[in-house]
């Protein structure tokens, strides 16, 4: 049996966009000869589409798409992620399925059981979970379609599972020859590697060949890696999709020869190409074709202006420096030396004059060192928010805020100031992993893209004279280490400190991350490009008004 897998990138929404994509896909395995192609989950609609799922017209239409797309198959057969309503008057009203359909007639659907609530996923909001199984027979193939979670609980591969039953086991007892799993699974570190371990693992466990189809491409903060692969019986991967990129191939399943290509590249590339994919996807798919950065000479603005022009092109992004009364003369020249070698437009607004005006109108005094100055800090970033907003409506680019993870778990940052914006590339970047994907990209060009006198300086914000980080936060290496065991492994302070962490800074740290202030912050902050588990964002949900406090007794 040939298949093609059809890694796509789709726009929620887009119905027309999306079964285009589909049908063009559909010729071209047919061209290359092949008897089965295979989509992501809900690929005709949008995975991650969100409470359009329970709008009635929506779900009273879910089936339009296949009425291009059935045609479409003859001589092929097609799973194709998608929707349908519940008939039944009882539960959600939707299910997430795969449409299985062979020669120009829909054979049936492939309905979801294992329905995720955890993290970024919300399924049992919008969909009913399947209690049937079947198999589909395609010129005496028995193909066990399961629809992404349910192919995720394999006793066998983890430790801890969710979920009780396994509907790719119940497929495999029912005697099904290939199993064909089509997935929505979005990128974190480390989960490339994960799927192909997992995949292969059951290949070679059940002497099953298995087709793993991911989606591809940037839906507001979340993004899809894609990485499909196919596995053969004996658990090689005999053909793999690249990462972050749309893919659609062929491969015979009893070919024999692994794919030699496999995943290249350490986790610090993956996350650079992650984040270009995200800005050029939420630029694109919202019809931005330019974009604003406020540069500082920092690395945090300078990373974000290095992957904005890799995503949109230099000659599509503005870097707008800023400078005030307590902007050093490295940072201005180390910003036109960042422009220059970025090749992308730039422009000067200083605020200094700006700032004195309303500190005389406020009654305030300018920031000292060592004084209670906050307002008139905080009053700088929010004047640079103005600038940046007022060019972003008058010239129609998207703002691209700058702030990291580390300082947004925190506090250190200021609302409707440096969090100002369309979307935060680097919300979920931990400081320490900003300057690695900053090295990363200069030892990838071969030369100095970013200048490495930004990547060596001391970080500051530069709000008041001799203004350093680590005058209000531990030292990044220090502090990063304790936010990743927070929040990528929800790590108990018990945990954290068991691993070798002072428990002061612990306790200290994250009370800070609980603040209600700074959960207050985080809550309007654009949409966050996420690149781990439980980020900051929509995959992690606390209370604006509270009173807890972890203490250490």
């Amino acid at each position: 049996m040939k298949v093609t897998i059809a890694q796509i990138n789709t726009i929620n929404g887009d119905l027309p966009g999306n079964t285009a994509k589909i049908l063009s896909a559909i010729e071209k395995a047919r061209s290359d000869g092949a008897d089965l192609i295979v989509f992501p989950e809900i690929a005709t609609h949008g995975y991650t589409s969100q409470d359009w799922f329970q709008d009635s017209d929506i779900i009273g239409r879910s089936l339009d798409p296949l009425e291009a797309i059935v045609p479409a198959t003859e001589g092929i057969t097609a799973v194709v992620g998608t929707i349908r309503p519940n008939d039944d008057p009882h539960g959600r009203r939707l299910f997430n399925t795969a449409a299985v359909i062979h020669n120009g007639e829909l054979v049936g659907f492939a309905d979801k059981t294992l329905l995720p609530e955890y993290d970024v996923f919300d399924d049992p909001r919008y969909f009913e979970p399947s209690d049937h199984r079947r198999l589909f027979e395609i010129g005496g193939i028995k193909l066990g379609v399961v629809v992404c979670e349910d192919f995720w609980n394999d006793k066998t591969f983890w430790s801890e599972r969710l979920y009780e039953t396994d509907p790719t086991d119940e497929v495999l007892a029912m005697g099904a020859d290939v199993i064909v799993s089509l997935n929505a699974s979005p990128y974190n570190k480390g989960k490339i590697r994960l799927r192909c371990d997992m995949v292969a693992h059951r290949a070679k466990l059940q002497r099953r060949p298995i087709v793993f189809v991911n989606l591809v491409g940037g839906n507001d903060g979340v993004i899809f890696d894609g990485a499909s692969l196919v596995a053969d019986e004996e658990g090689d991967i005999i053909l793999q999709a690249p990462a972050f990129e749309e893919f659609v191939e062929t491969v015979e399943l009893d070919a024999g020869r692994p794919d030699a290509r496999g995943i290249t590249g350490g986790e610090i590339a993956s996350i650079h190409r992650a984040l270009v994919l995200g800005i050029r996807d939420y630029a694109v798919k919202n019809r931005f074709e330019r974009a604003v950065i406020g540069i500082s000479g920092g690395i945090d603005s300078s990373l974000v202006a290095a992957l904005a022009c890799e995503a949109l092109g230099p000659e599509n992004v503005l870097c707008v420096m800023m400078p005030s009364p307590f902007s050093s003369e490295g940072s201005i020249s180390d910003s036109q030396l960042l422009v220059r070698t970025l090749g992308c437009e730039s422009r000067i607004e200083p605020i200094t004059d700006a700032f004195e005006t309303l500190l005389g109108q406020m009654g305030l005094d300018k920031p000292s060192r060592g004084g209670e100055s906050l307002a008139a800090e905080n009053m700088q970033s929010r004047i640079r928010g103005v600038i940046l907003m007022a060019i972003s409506n008058a010239e129609g680019r998207l703002v691209l805020s700058t702030g990291n993870k580390s300082e947004l778990a925190v506090g250190y940052c200021t609302l409707y100031g440096d969090t100002n914006g369309g979307l935060a590339v680097l919300g979920d970047v931990l400081k320490t992993e900003v300057w690695e994907v900053a090295r990363y990209i200069n030892e990838k060009a071969g030369r100095e893209i970013i200048p490495a006198s930004i990547i060596t300086k001391k970080p500051s914000a530069e709000l008041a004279p001799n203004q350093f980080d680590q005058d209000s936060l531990p030292p990044y290496e220090v502090m990063d280490p304790i936010l990743r065991m927070y929040f990528e492994q929800k790590a108990s302070p018990a945990d954290i400190i068991a691993a070798g962490h002072d428990p002061e800074k612990v306790y200290w740290i994250l009370n800070k991350v609980e603040h209600p202030a700074n959960e207050f912050k985080r809550r309007q902050l654009p949409p966050t490009l996420i690149i781990s588990k439980n980020a900051i964002g929509i995959g992690r949900r606390r209370p604006v008004t509270h009173r807890y406090r972890r203490a250490s007794n």
